[in-house]
């Protein structure tokens, strides 16, 4: 009897801990779907910080296109996601965040010199840049056209990452997430702030319907949080 007793008690008081760490978050899965270059780069770090003060949390992160991760949060598989490109959708809930965008050149390039570069600047340079289909390569032909230019493609790449990669091995030039631009900073590349301003959108999704953890909520404001020194600035009017 005072056996089976002790058992209750014990049971009990598993049930009062988990209950604590409930509330405090402390506990559960987490599921993040996001794009292959965050996988790799600002997102390990941002989700090894996050879990430091949450023992009992495991996570599954999945990195794939922004097609497949919208297909995710849609159908509920995954508690939230890291994308861009994203143009609404009634079974999400979104928030988006604009990053500014540099310029990116190799070391002693003959563009290193400048403190601003635009795309006077880049004529006749090999571009690497989005795909033709991506809202940001819209974005930056258009760019293009504000100075009278047009874009001297030489490589087409699907990830920011990529092009830093390239450059950073002295080839070509590109215009890419500040993000992206700052994993390789002191790795081969020059820096430079691009003229005309323009953003790359970023889109934090989740389920419009079903449960909301609030362990996703803490993830993703945790998230936001560290791409601040990144967030462009509003373009003036005036």
């Amino acid at each position: 009897m005072l056996a089976e007793t002790r058992r209750v008690f014990e049971s009990l008081d598993h049930l009062e801990d988990l209950r604590h760490n409930l509330k405090k978050r402390a506990v559960g899965h987490l599921r993040i779907a996001c794009l292959p270059g965050f996988a790799t780069s600002h997102l390990p770090i941002v989700l090894a910080q996050f879990l430091d003060a949450r023992p009992g949390v495991t996570v599954t992160l999945e990195p794939d296109r922004p097609e497949r991760i919208l297909e995710w949060i849609v159908g509920q598989q995954y508690d939230c996601g890291i994308t861009d490109g994203f143009g609404g959708h009634p079974a999400t809930e979104s928030t988006d965040i604009a990053i500014r965008t540099v310029c990116i050149v190799p070391q002693h390039h003959e563009l290193a010199d400048k403190a601003v570069i635009t795309p006077t600047d880049l004529r006749g340079q090999k571009l690497i840049h989005s795909r033709r289909d991506s809202p940001f390569y819209r974005q930056l032909e258009q760019a293009f056209a504000e100075f009278d230019e047009t874009i001297n493609t030489w490589i087409e790449v699907r990830q920011f990452s990529t092009a830093c990669t390239i450059v950073s091995q002295g080839q070509g030039v590109s215009v890419v997430s500040a993000l992206d631009a700052e994993q390789f900073k002191g790795k081969g590349i020059e820096i430079r702030p691009f003229k005309p301003k323009i953003a790359h959108r970023l889109s934090l999704l989740r389920p419009a319907t079903g449960d909301h953890s609030p362990l996703t909520f803490d993830f993703l404001k945790q998230f936001s949080s560290s791409l601040a020194p990144f967030i462009s600035e509003p373009t003036s009017s005036g």
